[in-house]
């Protein structure tokens, strides 16, 4: 966005936002230009679409504001249109980013983590289209040119209002993306400790198990518990009586 002065008109550059409703939050952006002379707006588009078609009905009306205001007035209302579209993007946003919240700690994946990620590089991707703009309203309002008059000036402060507003809603989503992107990280790392627990608390009861079975499997000949004849039933027994013992345990700490 950028604003230039020249002597006989206003040379503006703003960027249309729309919202791909096909895709999951894709963003579809636009420079849109605008001429603002003395009795007429030229408005240059990179597509044809119906974002300025509410203008062009209010402008049938002819004892309507736009016929009766100036042209300055008419560049406000096609500012504030597309500044509009910010909002229904943000509109859009909640829509998205809710339901996305609410499964992140039940169900996180993958796939989920792409999302969060493509919807962090969206929100930055507006932010530094939208950001610029404040500055270009801000000149308009301090701007001495007869081609705006005073009147009109509190209507381009509305618009720098409403862009305030955008900006501050996008850093709030920026910080609820970034919180879950922590949530994220941290389910999967309370995952994998819970998975961690598990497998500890299965080595720990195959420890003692292993070491009886070691020193039993050892060759010397003079073992007495070799040859006694309820040997092989004894040790079961106490490879049983150990693992629940464990268990007992484990569950009376509160590991299981």
């Amino acid at each position: 966005p950028k604003l230039e002065e020249y002597e006989n008109f206003l040379y503006l550059v703003i960027k249309g936002i729309s919202l791909n409703l096909e895709k999951e939050f894709c963003l579809q952006y636009e420079q849109i230009s605008i001429l603002l002379l003395a009795n007429c707006v030229v408005t240059f588009k990179e597509k044809p679409d119906d974002t300025f078609d509410p203008i062009v009905n209010h402008l049938q009306n002819q004892h309507g504001r736009l016929r009766q205001l100036g042209s300055d007035y008419l560049a406000y209302v096609i500012v504030d249109t597309v500044v509009d579209e910010y909002f229904v993007v943000e509109d859009n946003l909640d829509d998205i980013i809710d339901p996305l919240e609410d499964n992140l700690l039940l169900n996180s994946s993958k796939e989920m983590l792409q999302t969060v990620q493509h919807i962090r590089r969206g929100l930055i991707s507006m932010k530094r289209n939208i950001s610029p703009l404040r500055e270009l309203l801000a000149t308009i309002q301090r701007i001495d040119t007869p081609l705006l008059q005073e009147k009109t000036m509190r209507y381009y402060g509305d618009v720098y209002d409403h862009v305030l507003r955008v900006s501050d809603s996008l850093e709030s989503y920026r910080e609820r993306i970034s919180a879950m992107h922590d949530i994220y990280l941290s389910s999967i790392s309370n995952k994998m400790n819970e998975t961690m627990k598990i497998l500890t608390i299965f080595a720990t009861i195959f420890i003692p198990l292993t070491f009886i079975a070691g020193v039993y499997g050892m060759n010397f000949e003079y073992m007495p518990e070799l040859k006694w004849r309820w040997g092989y039933p004894v040790l079961w027994i106490v490879f049983i009586a150990i693992s629940i013992g464990l268990i007992i345990f484990f569950k009376r700490k509160k590991w299981l």
